[in-house]
């Protein structure tokens, strides 16, 4: 929110109060007053702030009964995307309570103290300035390769790999653990090249049995064995012209593994129990494994020749912890469609929720998250998803980044001097040398941070 004014709009109905709250803000935030209902959500169409105060005890309107919670109601109605901060008394909790189940984002005591309350609207602020970004990497997301959502550097640099090596028929591998998308950019690789109208087709090769992936893979003849009443295209000849996407590539059987290289090379296939005459196919292959294919060649399971053929072109696919930023933009995304699918009318994720949907390993990267998404939204009993929900597993879950640029900056220099003590083996000179400070800044910063050169 740098380049966005910060807009509150407070409603109180007392003219001195309203006035101290208005004096806890400087210009860096407009700020617009309201003493009743309806100029409350006059204002609320009209300038769309992203926080507002709404004291609870206002007065019902002269022409009317709408009064604290019927405005949080169209308020949540109107701009769900207004973080709402309700104002209470100090022997009304229970109804500060009610209102945070009802969708408030957070709740205010009276009487006023300027820096608890400057604090708390300075969270609202940051908490709508990243749902903000998050929506606008959403919306200008790499349009070119659909069904890709990202943000990290990572994941927006193996998007340009894609889209340069699209147009060729190189042949693909794609190595990444197992739910980090593989199968999104091997359609993504097929979309954007010249085989985009012809067919897409994928077939895992870990969940055929051996006896039978040779059949899928390449046909069969009628009566090439018992059972063989007709006639089989297998997929390599059905997707002629199109693209193949052989996944788990590193779990096919040997005996397989070098009639596919023979493919490969000559671009023609046999059916099983087919006649002298090979049959030409012009289709794209791509494959994807989650496995170490240069260990198992070293164990003699993969051929090394298949794999430099695959390899024309290898793509690593980072897992969902090393993307950062990316576990909160999907995140997101699922909830919104999600939401839409089970017609829950849900605001977003709670603190706790985004701060461990960040910190967390996801183990099960993007498949992972899909699910817990989805559970959370069926089974979420309060207007916004909550870690309880995500049933996300808290000892599983790394120290979150502070967003906080004080804390940000005191952590890496902690880190910093910590590595530059290590590498001169504790020698204070030495390591303000590494540091490029000198001697007394370094004495200093340990003095700052506890922390002691021995």
């Amino acid at each position: 929110m740098n380049d966005i004014v910060k807009k509150l709009l407070i409603v109180e109905d007392d003219p001195g109060l309203q006035k101290q709250m208005c004096w806890c803000f400087d210009e860096s935030i407009e700020v617009f007053t309201a003493d009743n209902a309806e100029k409350a959500i006059s204002i609320l169409r009209r300038s769309e702030p992203q926080v507002m105060t709404l004291d609870l005890g206002l007065p019902p309107d002269p022409g009317g009964a709408t009064v604290g919670f019927e405005i949080l109601e169209q308020v949540l109605e109107l701009a769900p995307r207004t973080k709402v901060i309700v104002v209470t008394g100090r022997e009304e909790t229970e109804h500060a309570v009610k209102a945070i189940g009802m969708g408030a984002y957070d709740y205010y005591q009276k009487p006023v103290d300027s820096d608890l309350l400057t604090f708390v609207v300075a969270r609202a602020f940051r908490l709508a300035a990243l749902e903000a970004e998050n929506r606008s990497l959403l919306e200008h997301k790499p349009a070119a390769l659909s069904g890709l959502i990202a943000c990290s550097e990572a994941m927006l640099h193996l998007c340009k790999t894609v889209e340069k090596i699209a147009p060729t028929d190189l042949t693909a591998l794609l190595i990444g653990e197992t739910g980090t998308g593989k199968e999104v950019l091997a359609r993504a690789l097929h979309e954007q090249g010249g085989r985009a109208q012809d067919r897409f087709y994928a077939i895992n090769c870990a969940a055929i049995p051996e006896n039978l992936l040779e059949s899928e893979l390449f046909g069969y003849e009628k009566g090439a064995f018992t059972g063989a009443a007709k006639q089989k295209i297998g997929k390599i000849e059905a997707a002629d012209g199109g693209t193949l996407f052989l996944d788990e590539i590193g779990d096919m059987p040997l005996p397989l593994q070098a009639k596919l290289l023979r493919f490969l090379q000559e671009r023609q296939i046999e059916r099983v129990g087919g006649g002298p005459d090979p049959i030409p196919v012009n289709v794209r292959v791509v494959c994807a494994t989650h496995r170490d294919l240069k260990t198992m060649i070293a164990e003699a399971s993969f051929r090394e020749d298949l794999f430099y053929r695959i390899s024309e072109i290898t793509l690593q696919v980072p897992p969902l912890r090393d993307r950062e930023g990316d576990a909160l933009l999907l995140a997101n995304q699922f909830l919104e469609t999600y939401s839409q699918e089970y017609k829950r009318k849900l605001l977003g994720f709670s603190d706790d929720a985004i701060a461990a949907i960040e910190s967390y390993r996801w183990p099960g990267n993007v498949r992972e998250l899909v699910n817990k998404v989805k559970r959370a939204t069926i089974m979420a009993e309060q207007s916004k998803v909550s870690a309880e929900d995500l049933e996300i597993d808290v000892s599983e879950t790394s120290e979150s980044l502070p967003l906080n640029l004080k804390e940000v900056r005191e952590r890496a220099e902690k880190q910093a001097i910590l590595r530059a003590l290590n590498h001169s083996q504790k020698n204070v000179a030495q390591a303000a040398r590494i540091l490029g400070i000198t001697r007394p800044t370094l004495y200093n910063l340990l003095s700052k941070y506890n922390m002691e050169p021995e």
